[in-house]
């Protein structure tokens, strides 16, 4: 059986840029997050060592990494990080849109994974939201909530159009748009 990986960047390429990452503020106020990940491809090989050493300074040394698997083709057992090794496992019954990181000795911090594929719009209104301290929305629930502001932005541009299509313009009799001064001048000569 062999295993395709649908990826958006190339692995060379994904493994030279930097994470994409929104973390919460530190402060006292535990949420459902820590913040989020915006990863270029789904090929956890590639994705894992930026994402370990962008967490390095700021969170200490990443040991082990959990996702669902439905969202990622490949799930490694271990992955190379700056000469060491990220354990990385699995749980189904883990949230699809989570990854949790793990440290022995600093703890452990839960990231929002947000589609490659997704628009740069939509992930940044993941990442703020994911990045809010105390927030009690859970992953499923951001992404849930995205679709449906994605759908209304969608109907509402699809709205504008319809009524440009259908005439809500000021257009002549021959279809064409008019601008203000191709307007007949009413019986006054004012406009």
């Amino acid at each position: 059986m062999s295993t395709i990986l649908d990826r958006t960047a190339p692995r060379d390429f994904a493994a030279e840029l930097p994470a994409r990452l929104s973390l919460t503020p530190k402060t006292t106020l535990a949420g459902q997050l820590d913040g989020a990940w915006w990863p270029y491809s789904r090929d956890l090989e590639a994705e894992l060592p930026p994402l370990a050493a962008a967490l390095e300074e700021p969170w200490g040394r990443i040991t082990r990494v959990t996702v669902n698997p439905t969202r990622w083709p490949v799930v490694p057992y271990t992955v190379a990080v700056n000469g060491r090794t990220l354990h990385v496992g699995w749980f189904t019954e883990q949230d699809p849109d989570k990854l949790i990181l793990l440290s022995y000795t600093v703890g452990r911090w839960d990231l929002l994974v947000i589609p490659p594929e997704t628009a740069p719009a939509a992930a940044a209104r993941l990442m703020a939201a994911a990045a809010i301290p105390g927030s009690v929305l859970t992953a499923g629930v951001l992404m849930t909530n995205e679709t449906v502001i994605g759908r209304g932005i969608r109907d509402a541009v699809r709205r504008e159009a319809t009524w440009e299509g259908e005439g809500g313009a000021c257009r002549s009799p021959f279809g064409n748009p008019m601008g203000r001064s191709a307007l007949p001048l009413p019986g006054n000569g004012w406009r």
